[in-house]
């Protein structure tokens, strides 16, 4: 009897559906309210004539804008009144208990805002002026830049806060999202399968882009005109193309730590780390952030290409073709890390599953 109480009580407990009960990761919940709720006051008070808009005609390059040509009174009601909108969502989202909307309607509620954010407000100059921070040039960051930045972070905090809620709502532990039944959980041997192409597919395409720029630093015009190379070497970007070329290549190497037994256990070289257990966060974290910003860029260039922008430049597509392939990328790179996730996540703090 004392043997199959032990037993018992060993097991993981379902903690079923949180009703009524504040939980820390609503935290994320408020947070992304907060954060929408104050943007959007910010853009209505654009909307009625204030200084600093940032997007559309009066954004600092208009031409890679999806409003190039709208101004700040026709762009701005518009953009106050998805952030405010956004921000009864998160709220709604947040707030304990179940709500008598569907959670399927929240949570594409949520799926909205933050596709049009990805695919209209934000674009490649994130991506563009997150390598220049590494290269410690912050000249480059301008105020349209900031406010993409913090669209895309509070339109992500959304997106987090409806995954929570879709797993409070159908008796998922919040933090992990499993269930007590285990079904639809992915084994760390499928994840392996699965997450091993998707990591290499990562690598592969920065690899096909980074070659181009790596050629037109060495005096091969690959995909591009004669004219356009000299005008490039003139300004020495070729130069600075292939340096963020590098900084890109050697990044999607780092792909296959999540693949590979460096990217669980430090390797030998790291004094002071090595033989210990790599953080699942470590590789997680950074892997999600790139994965979204290549895949904002990959769709701007998408974007510009449908509406025309490089139908002047059809002898000119290196310049343009290899990142309309980033989406590509940022997703690979995604599965690649969601299969690391379930691979290496373990028994879950909160609800002792394993």
């Amino acid at each position: 009897m004392t043997q199959l109480t032990e037993r018992t009580s060993s097991r993981p407990v379902d903690p079923g559906p949180v009703r009524g009960r504040f939980d820390r990761t609503d935290l994320i919940g408020y947070a992304a309210f907060l954060a929408l709720l104050l943007y959007g006051l910010a853009h209505t008070y654009w909307a009625f004539g204030g200084e600093g808009f940032p997007f559309g005609a009066d954004d600092a390059n208009p031409e890679y804008s999806a409003f190039e040509h709208v101004g700040r009174d026709r762009l701005a009601p518009w953009t106050a009144g998805g952030f405010l909108g956004s921000s009864v969502v998160a709220l709604l989202l947040a707030l304990p208990g179940r709500r008598r909307i569907p959670a399927r309607v929240l949570v594409g509620a949520a799926a909205l805002p933050a596709a049009a954010v990805f695919c209209t407000l934000a674009d490649f100059r994130i991506l563009g002026n997150l390598a220049y921070v590494f290269m410690l040039k912050f000249g480059a960051i301008n105020w349209t830049v900031v406010n993409q930045l913090f669209a895309v972070v509070s339109v992500g905090l959304l997106v987090a806060s409806a995954i929570v809620y879709q797993r409070r709502t159908s008796g998922a532990c919040t933090g992990c999202g499993r269930t007590g039944s285990g079904a639809g959980r992915p084994s760390p041997e499928s994840a392996a399968r699965w997450g091993r192409r998707a990591a290499y597919t990562a690598v592969i395409v920065p690899l096909l882009y980074a070659s181009t720029r790596w050629a037109w630093a060495l005096g091969i015009p690959l995909g591009i005109s004669d004219e356009l190379w000299e005008e490039g070497k003139e300004d020495n970007l070729w130069i600075a193309g292939a340096a963020l070329a590098t900084m890109g290549a050697l990044g999607s190497l780092l792909t296959l730590g999540l693949v590979q037994r460096w990217g669980e256990v430090f390797p030998r070289w790291m004094v002071g780390l090595r033989g210990r257990r790599v953080p699942v966060s470590l590789a997680v974290v950074p892997a999600t952030l790139v994965s979204v910003l290549v895949t904002i860029a990959g769709v701007m260039y998408i974007r510009l290409h449908l509406q025309g922008a490089f139908d002047n430049q059809k002898d000119d597509w290196g310049a343009t073709v290899p990142e309309m392939v980033w989406p590509v990328w940022g997703i690979a790179l995604a599965a690649a890390t969601l299969a690391y996730y379930f691979r290496r996540r373990g028994i879950c703090k909160r609800c002792a599953r394993g």
